[in-house]
């Protein structure tokens, strides 16, 4: 266990560049209705954790530009983590995105103060009820311990940051467009049978307005579907948790200056 004094204060502010980092950019912790003071005290929380655990007592550096790298570069491992654990999050807002273009809803906005941007209501349903369940199953803190164990992983002043990242974001890429789909498709399914019955009424009862009729029978529909998809949330939250810890592993090697193994 390190003790604190001047000798190893550098110590400490390069594992509070991480830790600050990340709070910064993590899932939850990032919302913009988190108070500023509430993230700088969790970061100082979290650094004297560290600090006291990891047993560093010096950093090897010549001159206040190397050290300024060091803490730069610890800031931004801390920023990759968080932003890799986020990346799951934009699979949420996709799939409600992707949901209400079916249904109908996609012209219907609303300004998230959280985020910033304008989203659609499912992409905020989605969202909101993922982040519950994060703090239902204590999922936050594990998200914590995952950047406090990073330091076994990449120690304090040995971050390397690839070139090579964005192949991690390659991978995200990929992913992104298929979970998402994959969340929305029994209301794809059932808006794809809607149509087609709609087809075949078109045929047989010409006379029908099938615009109005089909417009309505949509949202009933689709949100019919979306009622029932409600008991498997706790399915799809368990996926995108499962999502943040691969992208938050995935990223760990190319911050030592590898790539993924």
């Amino acid at each position: 266990m390190a003790s604190f004094n001047i000798d190893n204060l550098d110590v400490f502010l390069a594992i509070f560049a991480r830790i600050t980092g990340f709070v910064y950019t993590a899932p939850f912790f990032s919302l913009r209705n988190v108070p500023q003071r509430a993230k700088i005290l969790l970061s100082v929380a979290f650094s004297v954790i560290v600090f006291m655990t990891t047993g560093v007592d010096s950093l090897e550096y010549s001159g206040v530009i190397a050290y300024a790298g060091i803490i730069l570069k610890d800031a931004v491992c801390g920023m990759i983590l968080g932003l890799f654990a986020t990346l799951a999050n934009y699979i949420l807002s996709m799939a409600g995105q992707m949901l209400d273009m079916e249904i109908g809803f996609s012209n219907i906005q609303e300004f998230d103060p959280t985020s910033n941007l304008n989203i659609t209501i499912s992409s905020t349903f989605f969202s909101y009820a993922v982040t519950l369940m994060l703090i239902v199953t204590d999922m936050h803190l594990f998200i914590l311990k995952a950047v406090i164990d990073s330091f076994e992983v990449v120690p304090v002043g040995g971050v390397a940051i690839s070139g090579s990242i964005y192949e991690s974001f390659v991978h995200f890429i990929l992913d992104y467009m298929i979970i998402a789909f994959r969340i929305t498709l029994p209301v794809f399914a059932a808006i794809l049978i809607v149509n087609t019955l709609l087809a075949i009424l078109a045929k047989v009862a010409p006379q029908m307005n099938m615009f109005v009729v089909g417009f309505q029978l949509k949202i009933f529909v689709g949100l019919t579907v979306l009622i029932v998809m409600m008991m498997f949330l706790p399915s799809i939250s368990d996926f995108i948790f499962d999502k943040m810890i691969y992208y938050m592993r995935d990223a760990i090697p190319y911050l030592t200056g590898g790539g993924a193994g």
